[in-house]
């Protein structure tokens, strides 16, 4: 199966607007370099562009391909092509490898695209560098990731420690520049709905943008897209420490999805290679994965037992009853879908092995306890007995920032020994991560009382009695815990945030509620 998701069932035409004009850009950039080049790409943005581009066309055009590392560009091409994130600290890369080839007497032309936008900090370091007169600087305008048919990316992963803790929002500029984009496609989005400080920044400037450079609406009697709401990470900080429990949830939660793929070793998938890695496609192209994505981990594993089963009964009724060729046919039908049951099979067995520990399940019950804020001790001795038994730290700073968010906090004493105690045993390297933790409000000291309890009654957060086999509640991704955001969400597609303005003020940052179009009307609280 491809690794590059099949767009074709997109509820918006992302394959045209989105994948294809990035593809168009990007060969224009490498057609425009006469003659063999070394195309330099950082690894992350490989990854990326892996969802938009096969890497055999770019071949096609006689493209030699490197990832950009500290090591210099072993390559015979006279022609560097060097495609990056505005990332400062890759200039220095770049700068050693232009020294490094000056030194062997080695001639080449070198070129730096920036994704998506060039900045001026850093062609401040090249020309400190004193190789920017070396260049030829362009711009490679890759604002948005198909990473699937309902799902795009703005592969910002750095933009939450940028913006909380470094106060750098360069990063949300780039978020209303991809918006602004998709609008000059899809039509002017009427409704906008924003929650926090970076996302009514957003708002604010993805209208500036609307004002400076208008988007058309004459061609398109009816917006695409009626909807867009904005919400901070900050908002719901909680979500992303909870355990998800779907398939899809728990494949990224121990196996780290990564570009729409998982890498495994092949021995996982039955394959026999020892040492060998494989990458398995996880995206809508695959049948299967598409209807199981998204259910409860029990229920997955039941509907593997059935479909295999099923296909195990098929092959009997084959092999010992006389079958039409109508049948025969719809049976080859179901074969072909045996290498996606395969996969699947594999895949959840392996998971069986992670889902099944004491370990983790106990950390569920924790989670739970932690969201329903029923024993502040019991919570913080389990914290306290995971940094004794060292576990991952990963593991410990997930629980503990659930802890301190949903308690606004800790009380200096409990905090000062927690801080002591990770320190400790864990390494005084990690003091860094410490500071940006508490300077991102995720560890800190308790300055208010929280209003965690107040929040979860009003918003349901907390659902009993989830049926995770015939779910009628987001609820059952988490066995109980409805993710915050997603509340948010759904009073806002039913009846606005107006309603519930209240519940607003008790969560992070200000919020706005805009119709847009020919005439703005906006209010901020």
């Amino acid at each position: 199966m491809a690794q590059i998701p099949n767009l074709d069932n997109s509820p918006l035409n992302l394959k045209s607007l989105s994948r294809e004009q990035s593809q168009r850009d990007l060969v224009k950039i490498l057609k425009d370099i006469r003659g063999k080049k070394c195309l330099v790409i950082e690894p992350k943005l490989g990854g990326s562009l892996s969802l938009i581009i096969q890497t055999s066309l770019l071949k096609e055009y006689g493209i030699e391909l490197r990832h950009l590392s500290a090591e210099p560009v072993q390559t015979d091409c006279t022609k560097v092509v060097y495609l990056v994130p505005s990332q400062r600290d890759l200039m220095k890369f770049i700068s050693s490898h232009v020294h490094n080839d000056i030194s062997k007497g080695l001639q080449r032309e070198y070129y730096i695209y920036f994704v998506p936008r060039r900045e001026i900090q850093c062609e401040k370091i090249l020309e400190e560098e004193n190789v920017h007169h070396l260049m030829t600087i362009g711009e490679y305008p890759l604002y948005v990731v198909p990473l699937d048919e309902d799902v795009l990316s703005f592969e910002l992963d750095l933009a939450y420690k940028e913006c909380q803790v470094d106060g750098d929002t360069g990063s949300l500029w780039q978020i209303a520049k991809a918006i602004h984009k998709l609008e000059s496609s899809f039509g002017v989005i009427p409704n906008l709905r924003a929650k926090g400080k970076a996302s009514v920044l957003v708002a604010d400037i993805l209208n500036r943008m609307q004002t400076e450079e208008p988007v058309s609406s004459s061609d398109m009697a009816v917006p695409e897209i009626n909807t867009l709401i904005l919400i901070d990470r900050e908002v719901d900080m909680v979500t992303p420490m909870c355990s998800q429990l779907t398939y899809e949830g728990l494949v990224d939660e121990f196996l780290r999805i990564n570009n729409g793929s998982v890498e495994l070793d092949s021995s996982v998938m039955g394959v026999q290679q020892e040492g060998k890695k494989m990458k398995v496609p996880l995206n809508s192209s695959d049948k299967l994965f598409k209807e199981i994505r998204d259910l409860n981990f029990e229920v997955v594993v039941q509907v593997l037992r059935q479909k295999a089963t099923s296909m195990k009964q098929d092959y009997t009724e084959m092999t010992t009853t006389n079958q039409t060729v109508s049948e025969l046919k719809d049976f080859v039908k179901k074969l072909n879908s045996l290498p996606e049951m395969t996969r699947h099979i594999n895949l959840a067995q392996h998971l069986s092995k992670f889902t099944s520990k004491p370990s983790f399940l106990a950390k569920l019950d924790m989670e739970h306890t932690i969201v329903e804020a029923s024993s502040y001790d019991i919570c913080f001795e389990y914290i306290e007995e995971m940094i004794q038994k060292q576990e991952p730290l990963i593991n410990v700073l997930r629980i503990l920032i659930l802890f301190s968010v949903t308690n606004s906090g800790l009380p200096k004493k409990h905090f000062d020994y927690l801080r002591r105690e990770l320190l400790h045993s864990y390494g005084f390297e990690h003091m860094a991560t410490l500071n940006n933790l508490e300077k991102a409000g995720l560890f800190k000291k308790q300055e208010s009382k929280s209003n965690w309890l107040t929040v979860k009654r009003a918003l349901q957060l907390v659902v009993e009695d989830t049926d995770t086999a015939n779910p009628n509640d987001i609820a059952y991704v988490f066995s109980g815990y409805a993710p915050l955001s997603i509340r948010l969400v759904q009073h806002a597609v039913r009846s606005g945030w107006r309603p519930m303005e209240e519940i607003l003020k008790l969560l992070p940052g200000p919020h706005t509620e805009t119709k847009r179009g020919s005439l703005c009307e906006q209010s901020i609280i």
